[in-house]
């Protein structure tokens, strides 16, 4: 007798939101202790970030590839497709993300965001653009690796959109190394754009529930070879555009 999708897909949920949320769970509790000892810093928050993200992809059984080698420290810029990049990226290696204002409203990941110590910027509001260039300024001169998504907004995957200059700012008053990357994903079950949240065209919860449904999920984080230096922002957003769209194998 054959097992019914539905119920399967609906049991491999199920196992996977109590797995996510006992993660979290451990992680907030692990931040409390780390906290009750004293004041932590980016590098420590980065570093509490990235052990929680590396053991909830396990668990999820979502396996990562990366091909070139992650930053030590510096700006590096991606292409965005979802929320999973964030915990991809962290897994990785510590690092702080710069992210939009309204990440802070999803549940669970905004407040892991927040607490990480994530540079977040309120794109209704000019005047907020300084807070955050200095935020992140501080990070780089301080040695962290501060990943930043400068479409400004997820996509579907199909391209890349144009590079917003503002927040390559800091690294170029910095002299901070650039580099480039690329991410994307392969499932078992679906297509890759089931990953992609954008548009707001589903909700957070119910897009992470479908997520949870599909079967293996692989992604694969591709870097450019070397870095560089830039004296202009504009510039800076051209290039490492130009690298994504290479990396991205997009003519």
């Amino acid at each position: 007798m054959k097992s019914d999708p539905s119920i399967v897909r609906g049991g491999r949920t199920l196992f996977r939101l109590l797995l996510f949320l006992s993660t979290a769970v451990q992680g907030c509790v692990h931040f409390a202790l780390l906290r009750f000892r004293g004041r932590l810093s980016e590098a420590e928050r980065a570093r509490w970030l990235h052990r929680w993200c590396s053991a909830a992809l396990k668990r999820l059984g979502i396996s990562v590839r990366a091909d070139g080698a992650f930053p030590e420290r510096g700006l590096l810029v991606s292409n965005h497709l979802s929320y999973l990049d964030i915990l991809v990226f962290s897994a990785l290696s510590p690092c702080v993300f710069v992210s939009k204002k309204e990440v802070l409203s999803w549940p669970l990941f905004g407040f892991m965001a927040k607490t990480a110590g994530t540079v977040f910027v309120d794109r209704e509001r000019t005047t907020d653009a300084h807070r955050a260039k200095s935020e992140v300024s501080r990070a780089l001169s301080n040695g962290l690796v501060v990943v930043l998504f400068p479409e400004g907004t997820s996509s579907d995957g199909t391209t890349i959109l144009p590079f917003k200059p503002a927040l390559f700012e800091p690294a170029v008053e910095t002299g901070a190394h650039v580099c480039s990357a690329h991410i994307s994903y392969r499932l078992a079950e679906g297509e890759a754009s089931d990953v992609c949240y954008f548009g707001n065209k589903m909700s957070f919860f119910a897009h992470l529930l479908r997520l949870l449904s599909r079967g293996a999920i692989e992604a694969r984080v591709q870097f450019s070879d070397g870095a560089m230096t830039f004296e202009d922002r504009k510039q800076a957003a051209r290039i490492t555009r130009e690298q994504v769209l290479a990396l991205a194998e997009i003519s």
